[in-house]
């Protein structure tokens, strides 16, 4: 029985499997972690930050979807965002969804404008351009029989300033008088950009300047029509043949050269030829055939901004297209607004605003920029949301830029030396102002100076500037504003604050030069302050232990320039370098010197130097701090070089 039950275990399969002890697992000390489930999002495709996409109204989900580079649930998800739903991709919507939907991706957007409606005449916008001092403030006092060059400082245009002109033949023109200094480039640029037809204003005794080239320049990039008035026809040394010579050598086909130009000579001040001109210009205006859309929401652009005391930010603008209506939400550049008032260039009050027309809009909630375009919106809520895109997307552009300088300056930084820093608040009286005066001072930038513009504002010294300049150590410039309270004054004396009030551009610069310069470091440099000549050599010999070993002394006569005692001395044979180390003994008839002049007898000791020879030649070596200088051209250019 035994050996039956061996044998029956030992079949395969057969065998009973072995009972193992049931261990008792330990119990967790913290709960599972419960994930909860993440709906999988559309893909967001970044374009490029550089990249332009041009939107329109009425555009569809695919066609800003071909021109952005994202996909339709992409676009879809961020309507869904903004409280907007948009079903199929073929559904259209408006501009402004279109351009908050492209700061959302990360592009730069463009608005194209529909030209669909009435399209009636409109006047032209003429804009004066030249180079500075040539007459055009000049010009347009005796169009409008108004004195505003009076007004201006040192009758120098400083902003811009945009008015109505009523031609005896009844017809109107919009004119821009845009400044003439260099500094104010950027504005004359906006003056262009905005304009149909420009006077280029040539004084007939002085000719072709280089702010007149760059009006030029501005003119042709604009694609914008030019007609020339020689001013100062009627002064003694006037040559109007000198300037039609200049400009045509310049590429200017001027009519008498069987050009496009018209040529009128004009006498600003005696209102000689004034009636030509504008026979010309409104010649050249029936030519262009000038129309624009009247109805529908206004497009118009940022002529100049500043801030009013009793009315807050005000904006000149011109209207390019439509009717700009008071009472309209508009987006200015990065700040929006409900239109208070519109104000005609008399400063009278007006409904609307039509093509051509410049008016002062009254009732936005900040400050915006010269150049910066009028978008009419449908709500304030619409407004308020495209302002507060704006301004997100502003606020990544520029920390962007400044990523990318601080990487380019810690690739070059090793190799440049440090710069002391200058910082600088701006306060001016418009908007164009201060961002002329800021590029202005930008330039002065040198090796050896950074100027550092770390505040900007329109309106007079407050105390906030006060106590920003103090925190930051900066020195307050104060363009064509009214001098601060006395209080304001006293406590920037107190600390210590520098405030530069000019009304000039051409002074504010050369103070500021001068301010840069005094702070500039300098470089040092090693200079020859004197050439002496051996006449004889004297040993010193057997002298004791305590007084040190033989000495040569150089008998020497000065030559040229001066020798001081504490300057290194250069021993030269023959044009070529035999020994270079410091002075230890001057020394004039057994007299110590610290300093000798040209023609003086002397005995010379070069340390460790005992190689002269009669005839040598030994130069003293000083090193000097040399300053940057500052340079200011006849054009109105400034720079700072070392």
């Amino acid at each position: 029985m035994l050996a039956w039950h061996q044998k029956k275990e030992d079949v395969v399969g057969l065998k009973a499997p072995k009972r193992e002890k049931r261990v008792r697992k330990e119990t967790r000390s913290q709960p599972p972690v419960e994930a909860p489930y993440v709906a999988p999002k559309p893909k967001l495709t970044r374009s490029a930050p550089d990249k332009i996409v041009e939107i329109f109204d009425g555009m569809t989900l695919r066609d800003l979807s071909k021109r952005s580079g994202a996909t339709i649930n992409a676009l879809q998800s961020i309507l869904a965002d903004l409280g907007e739903r948009v079903e199929s991709e073929f559904d259209s919507i408006t501009i402004d969804l279109a351009e908050l939907v492209g700061m959302e991706l990360g592009v730069n957007i463009r608005r194209m404008h529909t030209g669909e409606g009435t399209v009636e005449p409109r006047p032209a916008v003429v804009t004066v351009m030249g180079h500075v001092d040539h007459g055009k403030t000049s010009l347009l006092d005796s169009l409008r029989q108004t004195s505003v060059a009076a007004k201006e400082a040192g009758g120098i245009t400083q902003h811009i300033g945009a008015f109505v002109v009523e031609m005896q033949s009844g017809a109107s023109l919009t004119f821009l008088d845009t400044p003439g200094h260099a500094a104010f480039s950027a504005m004359r640029a906006r003056g262009a950009a905005v304009t149909d037809i420009v006077v280029l204003v040539v004084a007939a005794d002085d000719g072709v300047m280089p702010q007149t080239l760059e009006a030029m320049s501005h003119a042709k990039v604009a694609n914008v029509p030019i007609v020339v008035a020689i001013n100062k026809c009627d002064k003694s040394g006037a040559d109007p043949e000198r300037v039609r010579i200049q400009l045509g050598s310049e590429g200017l086909l001027l009519e008498d050269m069987g050009g496009d130009v018209q040529v009128v000579e004009i006498s600003a001040l005696s209102k000689l030829g004034l009636d030509k001109l504008e026979e010309a210009l409104l010649l050249q205006a029936e030519i262009m055939d000038l129309k624009a859309r009247t109805d529908g929401p206004a497009q118009a652009f940022v002529v100049e901004a500043r801030v009013d005391r009793g009315r807050g930010p005000l904006a000149t603008t011109i209207v390019k297209s439509g009717t700009l209506v008071s009472g309209q939400y508009i987006v200015v550049g990065s700040e929006w607004g409900r239109i208070r008032s519109l104000r005609d260039t008399a400063g009278k009050v007006t409904e609307s605003a039509k093509p051509a027309m410049p008016v002062e809009i009254e009732g936005l909630r900040g400050l915006p920029m010269a150049g910066d375009d009028v978008v009419v919106v449908d709500s304030e809520e619409r407004a308020r949301m495209l302002s507060q895109g704006r301004k997100k997307k502003q606020e990544k552009d520029r920390l962007r830029k400044i990523d990318e300088n601080m990487t380019e300056e810690a690739e070059i930084g090793e190799e440049t030396p440090e710069r002391v820093e200058m910082p600088i608040i701006v306060k001016a009286d418009v908007q164009g102002s201060v961002q002329a005066v800021t590029d202005a001072l930008r330039s002065l930038n040198s090796p050896q100076v950074f100027v550092n513009v770390v505040h900007v504002g329109v309106g007079p010294i407050s105390e906030h500037d006060i106590d920003l300049a103090q925190a930051c150590r900066a020195c307050i410039v104060g363009f064509n504003i009214r001098d601060p309270p006395s209080a304001i004054t006293l406590g920037a004396t107190q600390a210590n604050i520098k405030i530069l009030l000019h009304k000039v551009i051409y002074h504010l610069l050369e103070e500021m030069g001068r301010l840069i310069v005094e702070k500039a470091p300098g470089t040092a440099e090693t200079q020859i302050s004197g050439e002496a000549e051996v006449l004889n050599i004297f040993e010193l010999k057997g002298r004791s232990k305590s007084k040190g070993p033989d000495i040569k002394i150089a008998g020497c006569r000065i030559t040229d320039g001066r020798f001081s005692r504490t300057g290194t001395m250069r021993l030269l044979r023959s044009g070529d370098v035999v020994f270079e180390g410091p002075c230890s003994s001057l020394k004039r008839e057994k007299q110590d010197a610290d300093t000798l002049d040209k023609g003086t007898d002397c005995g010379l000791v070069i340390e460790d130097c005992d190689e002269y020879q009669v005839g040598d030649t030994i130069q003293c070596l000083e090193q000097v701090i040399r300053k940057p200088k500052f340079i200011s051209t006849q054009s109105g250019a400034v720079r700072i070089e070392c």
